[in-house]
Order: C-alpha cells, then sequence, then structure tokens
C-alpha cells in the first residue's frame, strides 16, 4: 500500500530519516508527533516537507483552526472538515479526516448521517443552482 501512495504522489514524500537532516521540517515534524500524542506523521506532511514554509505554514494554520479551543467543538470541526473535503473531491483528505473523526469519537450513526447531510446539500445546491432561484428578502443579512 506505502508503494502505491508513493507512485501516487507528485512529489517525493520525506522519510523519518530525511526529516532528520533538516532541523525546520524536523521541528514541525516533532511538534505534529508532540500535538497528537503519537508517533505516526502521515504523507500530506511528508509530501509538504518538500517546502518547509509551506509546512510551518500550513501546520500553523491547521492548529489554530482545529485544534486551539473554540466556539466549535473538536468532532464538529472534523465532520465540517469531512464534507468541506468531500465537496472539494478530496479522497485523501475524507480518509484522513473520517479516521480522525472516529477517534474523536464519531459514532457509525453520525457518520451516516454526516454523508446524508452533504448527499442532501449537495442534490440541493444543485437545484437552486440549476433553477436560478432569488435568494429571499427574508435571508438577506
Amino acid at each position: 500500500m506505502q508503494q502505491e501512495e508513493d507512485e501516487m504522489a507528485t512529489v517525493r514524500l520525506w522519510t523519518d530519516e530525511d526529516v532528520a537532516g533538516d532541523e525546520r521540517v524536523k521541528a514541525v515534524f516533532d511538534d505534529i508527533r508532540r500535538t497528537r500524542g503519537s508517533d505516526f506523521v502521515n504523507n500530506f506532511w511528508r509530501a509538504l516537507a518538500n517546502q518547509p514554509a509551506v509546512l510551518e505554514r500550513t501546520w500553523a494554520a491547521i492548529k489554530e483552526v482545529m485544534i486551539a479551543p473554540g466556539a466549535l467543538d473538536p468532532l464538529t470541526r472534523e465532520m465540517i472538515y469531512i464534507a468541506v473535503s468531500t465537496v472539494n473531491g478530496c479522497g485523501y483528505c475524507v480518509h484522513s479526516h473520517t479516521a480522525a473523526a472516529r477517534a474523536k469519537g464519531m459514532s457509525e450513526a453520525q457518520h451516516g448521517e454526516l454523508l446524508a447531510v452533504v448527499g442532501m446539500a449537495a442534490q440541493t445546491n444543485s437545484l437552486a443552482t440549476a433553477l436560478g432561484v432569488a435568494v429571499d428578502p427574508e435571508f438577506q443579512v
């Protein structure tokens, strides 16, 4: 499986040995491991390691949006991420954030309802767009 994923990548996926040789990348990977409480660093970050500035910036933004305390609980954030990733067609993100949502307690029932909502929204969005329905004045801010 790993070989198949590597063949699909458009850039080299950094190994832990590669990371050990670059202090800038190593600092981000160490923070990912510390923040997540896991030794696992997924392929997304291993691909971004080819561009350390993008790696640093993206990890900082992920921590701010997905990890820092806020009005939305962590599971809700993950479920929104799944929905947006589905709409954007990012299979990698759908898989990684579904795993994260499950780790945060998403049940099979919640996952099923999430997919039903995503499917319903896709259908009604397409219909409203195709019909050119004007926004009701009551919905205007």
